[in-house]
This record gives C-alpha cells, sequence and structure tokens, in this order.
C-alpha cells in the first residue's frame, strides 16, 4: 500500500511533466485523507493549506501548478 507521500509525489511528478499540455486539466491534489496537521498546517494527505483547499476550485492552471510546486517542496521537507 502507497503512503499519501509517494501518492502525491508521484501526483505531482505527472503535473509537472503535463506542465506543457495546455488542454490538459490539472488535477485535484486531494486523494481523500482529509486531516490537519497542526504543526504545519498542512492537510496530511494532500499538503495544502486550508486557504489553498478553499480556494482550488477558483484558481486557474497557473495558480494550480503553483500550488503543485508548493506541495513537491512541501514533501521534500517531509523526506
Amino acid at each position: 500500500m502507497r503512503t499519501a507521500i509517494e501518492l502525491v509525489a508521484a501526483n505531482a511528478q505527472r503535473v509537472r511533466s503535463a506542465a506543457d499540455l495546455p488542454n490538459e486539466p490539472v488535477p485535484s491534489p486531494c486523494i481523500a485523507i482529509c486531516r490537519m496537521d497542526p504543526a504545519t498546517e498542512w492537510c496530511q494527505g494532500c499538503f495544502r493549506t486550508l486557504e489553498e483547499i478553499a480556494g482550488w476550485s477558483r484558481m486557474d492552471d497557473a495558480g494550480k501548478r503553483s500550488i503543485w510546486a508548493l506541495i513537491e517542496q512541501r514533501l521534500e521537507q517531509q523526506a
């Protein structure tokens, strides 16, 4: 069974690889593990903040990709 970190890291790599495909929708990082870590204030499943989660549906693709980049940085901090 893959961990949340492994799942999100694999999805982040797919999003980065598809960045040059303008018609490809940017997927949500949500993996249905919705618990906030009080120390980091990131979701333990998708590594987003509450603000990022709440604003996701209103973001354009560039904004969503920037969140994915932040998620990758956060994943590196967890390693």
